[in-house]
């Protein structure tokens, strides 16, 4: 039926090409990928050279189900399968995959074939082009080539992709637009900037092909969701109205905190953002971290986008102590660093009214909603880089759509770590959703202060050694159980413990030693002693010299339930990595180290502790799960490159060159 309508179609219509010559130059081009929108390619087969080979990638479901029969009726042959769409069900991606590529290259004795395939995958979003495609067009070498075609007459279904069929007596038009060469050594930005160059060209294709045909494509497009903002409903507005209601209550707060140590006196005026400096003249470019960690990975972000942009200047924000720390010493020129001010209306319209800045760029899970409605209703583009959700928030954001879908909808872009988040962020409320990758496999290790190493080095010279970094509450006493178990084989052993919360630095210490431990602290300036037991280097910013002293490393945050701490740090520094089960904040890093076995999982201390004495006896063992650890790691890089490439497009324009100077003109300016 559905063949027989396309001849109907074809006969009865009028017919307009452009490029005139389309069908000519895909048949000189052959093989090639022919790249269309799902619901549209009712009567691209027209398009098909009766003398070339031609096979098509079609889903297994209804819709395409329908048009597969069309297409085999007129000598396609039909490829079954197609990408994930980001779900876990297996739908034929792979075994589709390489059967496309064969079908281009000949393989199998066959001849050459060109490809008919959509460029989005169900379930959808629609209109947004896979990576599916340009992976195919990479390892087959075939470029991708555009087209669309539209009818005067159409019906169009309300799926997910408004399925459309084309009627007859109509003006049937074909567009096409430049051909896309993929390179075979494509890394991820490439791949990304060409999959958005599919998509625009595309989008325009479809929307030429219409103005051809004469008619509307409303009926036939897909609602865009990336359209408009959700307006805020009430529970955001209750949230609002509290957190301005807590406005007297802020200052006992922070001086509470101050108390504690989590904030500095003198910088309190910026939680309430009351600016601690001026704004320099010119672009501002706004990034905010939470703590440590994240400044970290955006470090290269922030040296990334002063020199893409000399005539920007950088802010960059973060919570905690110890981030303002690694800010004063590691933050390049034209960079600057304050406090983020508490999420209450009053201070982060403060805020911004003093910095205007010209984007902002929150890091992974920072959702702080006073600062974002308000961002957002200044018009400042936002996006959310190196984006992840752990479990527990997903299932609590799905809970409260009324909250996150007006949230997340407001970031410009978010740059997801792996392909399930990017999946999570869609279902929040996502506009503009893509895969990344993780930026802390980019960037650079920690620091090491040659000077402090030696002195490290020498005072735990002859000893057996082992750090426990970033450790939390709860995992000291197991890191200390495991140390007497490790001295037992090995006598002399010194274990290092660098707390995440370097001010529970005494803490950690009185409990040591009323266990009996013999303790030193490096916040205070001792040095491990020869009969130190555990020595506590609950100091700022030493983490690479700690790592680089110590040949194995123990990731904290991992024996409990805090999804772990990044592990790229001591790979990048070869210390052989252990971690315990809850590594939910890392799992694309750790699943690749443990893919590898480039690293041990310990659940007690006594696991640890026989883990510990292994490495520690075997020097080859050790080295060779390092450098498989390494190999992962560089495995994971490319996120830097990909997220530059989204946030570009959102910087504001380069200013205009300024023409040169006529001699007479600079006499006059001298003069």
């Amino acid at each position: 039926m559905m063949a027989r309508t396309i001849s109907l179609v074809a006969r009865t219509s009028t017919v307009v090409t452009e490029p005139a010559d389309l069908k000519a130059q895909l048949r000189a081009a052959h093989p090639i990928i022919l790249a269309c929108w799902h619901g549209q390619f009712m009567m691209l087969v027209e398009l098909n050279p009766p003398d070339v080979p031609v096979s098509a990638m079609v889903a297994r479901h209804g819709d395409a189900e329908l048009i597969g029969q069309a297409m085999a009726a007129f000598g396609v042959e039909l490829i079954r399968g197609a990408g994930a769409g980001g779900r876990k069900k297996d739908r034929g991606g792979v075994h589709a995959l390489r059967a496309a590529v064969s079908a281009l290259t000949g393989a199998g004795g066959k001849p050459p074939a060109s490809l008919v395939m959509t460029a989005d995958v169900p379930p959808g979003p629609a209109r947004r082009a896979g990576e599916g495609i340009i992976t195919i067009a990479r390892l087959s070498g075939c470029a991708i080539i555009p087209v669309a075609a539209a009818t005067s007459r159409y019906t169009a279904f309300k799926t997910w992709s408004r399925l459309t069929i084309n009627l007859p007596y109509s003006k049937l038009a074909f567009a096409g637009g430049p051909a896309i060469h993929v390179p075979r050594d494509a890394d991820p930005a490439t791949v990304e900037r060409l999959r958005c160059e599919l998509e625009a060209s595309l989008n325009a294709v479809t929307a030429r092909a219409y103005r051809l045909a004469g008619i509307s494509a409303d009926r036939a497009t897909p609602p865009n969701p990336a359209s408009a903002a959700i307006k805020p409903g009430l529970l955001l507005k209750t949230y609002g109205a509290l957190m301005a209601a807590a406005l007297p209550l802020t200052g006992p707060l922070l001086n509470y905190r101050e108390r504690r140590g989590k904030e500095l006196a003198s910088r309190l005026p910026e939680r309430r953002g009351v600016a601690g400096v001026p704004r320099p003249d010119g672009v501002l470019l706004w990034l905010h971290a939470a703590s440590v960690g994240e400044t970290n990975a955006i470090l290269p972000l922030i040296d990334r986008l002063l020199t893409a942009r000399p005539d920007a200047h950088v802010l960059l924000t973060t919570t905690t102590v110890t981030s303002a720390a690694i800010a004063a010493s590691r933050l390049p020129p034209r960079a600057l660093h304050q406090f983020v001010p508490l999420d209450v209306p009053r201070f982060a319209a403060a805020f911004l009214d003093h910095w205007k800045p010209n984007l902002a760029v929150f890091t992974e899970s920072e959702i702080w909603p006073s600062l974002i409605l308000a961002t957002h209703a200044r018009a400042i583009p936002l996006v959310l880089v190196n984006a992840r959700m752990s479990d527990r928030s997903y299932k609590s954001w799905k809970c409260m759509p009324q909250i996150a879908a007006p949230l997340f909808s407001r970031f410009d872009v978010i740059l997801a770590q792996n392909e399930k988040l990017t999946r999570w962020f869609r279902d929040c409320g996502g506009r503009h959703v893509v895969r990344a990758g993780n930026l802390k496999a980019d960037s650079p290790p920690p620091p090491v202060d040659a000077v402090k190493l030696v002195a490290l080095t020498s005072a735990l010279a002859g000893r057996e050694r082992w750090l426990a970094a970033s450790t939390h509450e709860g995992e000291e006493v197991v890191i200390a159980a495991a140390h007497r178990l490790i001295a037992q084989a090995c006598p002399g052993l010194c274990t290092l413990i660098a707390p995440r919360h370097p001010e529970r630095g005494a803490t950690i210490a009185q409990e040591l030693t009323a266990r009996g431990f013999k303790v030193a602290r490096r916040s205070q300036g001792e040095p491990p002693a020869p009969t130190t037991d555990i020595y506590i280097a609950d100091t700022i910013g030493e983490l690479g010299t700690l790592f680089a002293a110590c040949p194995i490393a123990f990731i904290g945050g991992s024996l409990i339930e805090r999804g772990g701490q990044n592990p790229i740090e001591a790979v990048a520094h070869g210390a052989a990595v252990l971690t315990g089960p809850s590594i939910t904040n890392f799992r694309d890093v750790y699943s690749a180290l443990s893919q590898a076995n480039g690293m041990i999982e310990v659940t007690s201390a006594e696991t640890l502790a026989a883990a510990v004495t292994q490495l520690t006896s075997d020097d080859a063992r050790r080295s060779a799960m390092v450098q498989r650890a390494s190999t992962a790691v560089d495995s994971l890089k490319g996120a830097l490159d990909a997220t530059m490439a989204a946030i570009t497009p959102l910087l504001p324009p380069l200013p205009a060159p300024q023409p040169a100077l006529s001699v007479a003109d600079q006499l006059a300016q001298a003069s």
